[in-house]
Order: C-alpha cells, then sequence, then structure tokens
C-alpha cells in the first residue's frame, strides 16, 4: 500500500490548501489524481445501477403484455357439454354477468388445456349484429377465444364493446362476432358455441368455430 505524508503538526493548514480564492475552486476530498479516479468510479457506479433500473422498468411491463398462450394439446378446446368455468374453477351461472360485462373463463378441466382463456361477454340481444353466428348465443351471452389471432398474446383491454390486444393493438367487436376494427389481425377472434343447461350453467355445445391464435387464414 502507498503510504502518503501527512502534513507536520506545526504546519499551518492554509498553506496547503487548494481552495485559493484566486482560483475559485472547490477542495476536494484528496488533493492528488486519487480525487479523479473516485469520481470515475462512482459515475461508472451510478451509470450501471440506472441502466439495471431503466431496463427492470421497461421489462416488468413487456412480460406482462407479451405473455403468448402455448397450446401444447392439440385436440379440441371445448366440446358439447363443457362447463365454462371462472379462475378459482366454480362454474358460470346464467345470472353471473349483467348487460355489458365481460369476464374470463376456462373451459372445466380436460387433459392439457385447464387454462385456455375465454372471453365471456353479455349484452342485450338486440345488440348485436348480423356478423354473430347463428346459434352461438344465449340468454345475451357470447363467449369468443381470448388468443389474438395476430401473434398470440393475451387480448386483455377494453375500450366500450371493443376488446384490444396490449401487444400490437389489435382491436375486436364483440358485438359483430369480434370482427376485426384495427390493428395488424387478419381474422376475428373464433367464437365459442354455448347453451344454458336445465340446471342454469353455461356450457360449450362445440369447439371454437375456428382455429385458435395466430394462422389459420
Amino acid at each position: 500500500m502507498i503510504e502518503y505524508p501527512k502534513p507536520d503538526d506545526d504546519e499551518e493548514q492554509g498553506d496547503d490548501c487548494s481552495c485559493d480564492g484566486a482560483t475559485g475552486t472547490s477542495p476536494t476530498l484528496y488533493g492528488d489524481a486519487r480525487a479523479e479516479l473516485r469520481r470515475r468510479d462512482f459515475a461508472k457506479f451510478l451509470a450501471t445501477v440506472g441502466g439495471l433500473t431503466a431496463v427492470t422498468s421497461l421489462t416488468a411491463p413487456l412480460a406482462s403484455t407479451t405473455q403468448v398462450f402455448e397450446r401444447g394439446y392439440e385436440g379440441p378446446v371445448y366440446s358439447d357439454g363443457i362447463h365454462l368455468v371462472d379462475g378459482e374453477g366454480e362454474r358460470i351461472t346464467e345470472g353471473r354477468l349483467s348487460e355489458g360485462e365481460h369476464m374470463t373463463v376456462f373451459p372445466e378441466p380436460r387433459p392439457g388445456i385447464e387454462d385456455a382463456p375465454t372471453l365471456l361477454v353479455r349484452y342485450a340481444e338486440s345488440d348485436y349484429g348480423s356478423d354473430i353466428s347463428e346459434g352461438f348465443t344465449v340468454s345475451g351471452y357470447a363467449a369468443f377465444s381470448k388468443v389474438c389471432t395476430h401473434a398470440g398474446c393475451m387480448v386483455s383491454d377494453r375500450e366500450d364493446d371493443l376488446v384490444v390486444c396490449p401487444c400490437h393493438f389489435g382491436k375486436f367487436n364483440v358485438l359483430e362476432g369480434a370482427a376485426v376494427s384495427g390493428g395488424p389481425p387478419g381474422r376475428p377472434l373464433p367464437q365459442l358455441p354455448i347453451t344454458v343447461t336445465s340446471d342454469g350453467f353455461l356450457v360449450a355445445t362445440g369447439d371454437f368455430e375456428g382455429p385458435v391464435g395466430p394462422g389459420g387464414g
């Protein structure tokens, strides 16, 4: 370790001060090159911390908005008689939603597709346009896949009667059969045929009318 000379006890401190009024400079912690080295190291540290903070702030929202549905199971997602359930596994009753409300539902557990997300909406029957598939709605309910047909991200945002994919801002009109109303998707969200059972639960009467996710024409 290099030892630096200390001033003599009887030496006046003012003689060694680097803050001479004529120079206008401020005193530093060290009077030699060590001060500059310390400043450079500290600046590098701040830059590193700042960079890491910036990456984290960008990564967190991107991770949530670019989640893509990975479907390993190649069979049907729904079939006749499969109940619609909420995130807690509770079956959906006919009175679950009021007109204008939306929620995410899933097929009651089946091999490999327990987490297949489905958008369930309810409106007055007269609000639906001609693009809703005939026989696919019941008691004002309609259901669609939540997997965007552009890149497979989750359609999770809402603008009035439109649902929006946060990845590339594809927009779908649920009153018009989830037809594309903006953005890059090339086809509507596939609709799910549903009905109400005699004991008041919503069930599918078949699978989605088209392939889930991107592709499929």
